[in-house]
């Protein structure tokens, strides 16, 4: 009897922690990050939709700074496992004009490799909608670049063929803002991820 009772606590405090961490990661959820790359630059505010497909898997945008000068290459680049042929994912990059050795000021380390990989702080910028990401595909992504936001959320994606993990598209909305968008909806109120 005494077993049963621990084995009950123990299944339900399994299953607590399971619901605690489902909800934090619910596919509506906003996920917060700030980039290493810190400063007072700001850009000249601007949103997009980018479709993305097999015969179109690239999206590049100019990002110009606040006076209106390109600062940033903004870029989303379909992601192929190695030994495979087939997109699995998109990866979205914000590269620095200015200082060419920076590819991704979205990454919260300058080294690649001491970006927090398998961690929902260094996976914000890819865009993955396996049931083993990181970060909720569906999920507001907010990544802070020295004095501005990214926002970025997939709005829709396609497996092809369904019960497969190979994508053939993806709608991602993409916001560069000068203020914290978390601030205008309340329930985006999140700390930052870990």
């Amino acid at each position: 009897m005494r077993i049963n009772l621990q084995l009950k606590t123990l299944l339900l405090s399994i299953a607590l922690c399971m619901a605690s961490r489902l909800s934090a990661q619910s596919p509506n959820s906003t996920v917060y990050a700030e980039s290493f790359r810190q400063g007072t630059g700001r850009v000249v505010e601007e949103n997009f939709e980018a479709r993305l497909n097999l015969q179109d898997a690239t999206y590049r945008e100019r990002i110009k700074d606040s006076r209106g000068a390109d600062r940033y290459t903004f870029s989303i680049v379909p992601h192929i496992p190695p030994g495979d042929n087939k997109v699995t994912a998109w990866y979205v990059k914000l590269g620095d004009l200015r200082h060419t050795i920076y590819d991704n000021v979205l990454l919260s380390s300058p080294a690649p490799s001491d970006d927090p990989a398998g961690t929902t702080k260094g996976s914000l910028w890819q865009l993955d909608p396996s049931r083993f990401a990181f970060v909720p595909v569906g999920a507001v992504r907010v990544i802070k670049v020295e004095s501005f936001y990214v926002v970025l959320q997939v709005k829709a994606y396609h497996f092809t063929p369904p019960d497969s993990p190979y994508l053939d598209s993806m709608t991602v909305s993409v916001d560069f803002r000068n203020t914290d968008p978390r601030q205008s909806d309340p329930r985006q109120a999140d700390p930052p991820a870990k």
